[in-house]
């Protein structure tokens, strides 16, 4: 395909968010536990956490408005300490030629602290992280940017990521071969270009 840029989704496609989900997220179920509003359906709501963004996860789950604006105030507040494993297949992105970047949404402080925490700031040509909070910007808005400002046609980039509503879709409304990262096969029908769950099949697609 000879990719000049390839642009990766940060949560569940460079690591899994399961692996720090319970330390990271704990004050943020106990906060939704002890509001007493989603009993019903609370192991739901902390399975969409550890996938979506907060704000897209208390609009479909039907938070109050109090209740978003608690969580809002304390996870934009939040930061992770700790080492952070990337999938072991990871290091396997570093074979691969051309520009690699890195667009993720979630709140700034929390986000860095994740790259941070996996020492992966080298990998990557650019880092964009939108947050909701204080950017009106989408993913696909960053990847046109992208594509504008480093004169790529869309044939010539890849994006990869875990999310068929997100990356994956704006993606493909630019154009834009898409792979899907699916490392458990949750997705068995897909409308992404390329499904992989490694990432030494990457290798031979953005070759």
């Amino acid at each position: 395909m000879n990719k000049k840029a390839i642009i990766f989704d940060l949560d569940n496609t460079i690591y899994p968010v399961s692996s720090i989900g319970d330390k990271l997220f704990a004050s943020l179920y106990q906060l939704i536990h002890d509001s007493g509003e989603h009993e019903e359906n609370f192991e739901d709501i902390k399975a969409d956490i550890l996938r979506k963004p907060f704000q897209l996860v208390a609009a479909t789950h039907g938070f109050s408005n109090e209740l978003t604006e608690r969580g809002i105030n304390l996870l934009k507040n939040t930061a992770y300490e700790d080492e952070i494993m990337p999938f072991d297949d990871f290091i396997e992105i570093r074979r691969i030629p051309g520009e690699r970047f890195l667009v993720t949404t979630g709140f700034t402080k929390l986000q860095y602290s994740k790259i941070h925490g996996m020492n992966i700031e080298a990998d990557f040509k650019e880092i964009h992280v939108i947050d909701p909070q204080t950017s009106g910007q989408t993913k696909k808005d960053v990847f046109a940017d992208i594509l504008h400002r480093h004169r790529y046609a869309p044939t010539e980039v890849l994006v990869i990521g875990d999310d068929l509503e997100s990356e994956i879709k704006a993606a493909r409304e630019l154009g834009i071969d898409t792979v899907l990262y699916d490392k458990y096969n949750l997705h068995p029908n897909h409308p992404a270009t390329y499904k992989i769950s490694d990432f030494k099949e990457l290798v031979s697609i953005a070759q």
